[in-house]
């Protein structure tokens, strides 16, 4: 296959956690952020009893995938689908949703593919149309969203999803400028932001543009919100061995999977009880301890894996048995919490 090839971030690792689950003939991986389908081609090769519903909102990715994965025959199934809509894709894939899938796995953030493609808008090391939509047929594009909103909500925007600490600065200059001229291409925001960061904030945190960018295409996309139906939706979908792996690379992304994974492996019961009681046993368990990172020698040779946290979550417990928890409500802070000791991480959550 031509064109852009996405560098699986902690690709062993990944395999390895999901080995156990894809162990059976026939066994169902639901690769939901397929993207150019690196995870999802080391998966098929490695496992040749595993077979993977690979999910993208992102029509070229998904072209570029189904013919990267031809050679697996009926043993790759591509879906154009949002990853929130995980239970839909299995419905009308005609699996057993009460038995439940072997895995899910979730490789967060844009894909190499988004950020080559010039005109997608996604870089800002290029001048391009400010796109950044991950399916370009529907929804706003990031000139909409700097054109339009107000200098609160563009500010709002900046610092949550981008932690940018001059948001507000640089959401008043964008409305200041745009009253002279519309954004249409990734330039001249680039030049007004080299112009409203100062110097000495340039130095440090990577391109001035970074934050920014990154800020805009999660807005553009809706990536939290749509994580945060997603990450419930697939914990449930998940039968017993099944488990479902997280790489996030945001901290806001890490810390709403990291929610979710404690509240499905808590015990719900007082902390001063000497046991606990039968069929009061979580139904999941931790099987990474915290969030793995990749090593130095992953990080120079592939410079994404720098920001990279690894999770992953398995299901001990029949769906319907005793202490099952394919719940969405926060853990209280009686909680306590049943972790796998298998992992190399460092620290719990």
């Amino acid at each position: 296959m031509s064109g852009p090839r996405h560098v699986p971030v902690m690709l062993d690792r990944v395999v390895s956690l999901l080995a156990p689950a894809l162990s059976e003939p026939g066994s169902v991986l639901v690769d939901a952020t397929l993207g150019l389908g690196g995870h999802s081609e080391a998966v098929l090769t490695r496992l040749p009893q595993a077979r993977v519903i690979g999910i993208d909102r992102d029509p070229d990715a998904l072209a570029m995938s189904r013919e990267r994965l031809a050679p697996f025959g009926d043993r790759f199934t591509g879906v154009h689908a949002v990853y929130d809509e995980i239970g839909d894709v299995l419905a009308d894939a005609g699996l057993d949703t009460e038995a439940g899938v072997a895995g899910v796995l979730f490789d967060l953030g844009v894909s190499s593919m988004q950020l080559d493609v010039a005109e997608r808008g996604f870089a800002y090391s290029v001048d391009a149309p400010l796109d950044m939509r991950m399916d370009g047929s529907t929804g706003p594009t990031a000139a909409d969203v700097l054109n339009t909103y107000s200098a609160a909500d563009l500010a709002r925007v900046l610092k949550q999803y981008g932690e940018e600490r001059m948001a507000r600065r640089i959401a008043d200059a964008v409305v200041r400028e745009r009253a002279r001229e519309p954004f249409t291409n990734s330039a001249r925001l680039v030049e007004l932001l080299y112009d409203v960061i100062p110097a000495p904030a340039r130095r440090t945190g990577g391109h001035p543009a970074k934050r920014t960018f990154q800020a805009l295409r999660m807005e553009v996309n809706d990536e939290l919100r749509v994580l945060e139906r997603a990450m419930p939706a697939a914990v449930a979908a998940i039968g017993l061995g099944g488990r479902v792996v997280v790489e996030s690379y945001h901290s806001l992304e890490d810390r709403l999977v990291k929610r979710t994974f404690a509240d499905a492996v808590r015990l719900d019961v007082p902390d001063d009880l000497p046991f606990v009681p039968e069929g009061a046993e979580p139904s999941y368990r931790l099987v990474t301890r915290g969030a793995e990172q990749a090593d130095e020698a992953e990080i120079a040779e592939n410079p994404r894996a720098a920001s990279v946290r690894l999770r992953a979550i398995e299901r001990v417990r029949p769906r319907g048995v005793g202490g099952d928890t394919s719940r969405t409500s926060k853990p209280s802070s009686t909680s306590r919490t049943s972790t796998d000791r298998e992992t190399k991480g460092k620290g719990a959550f």
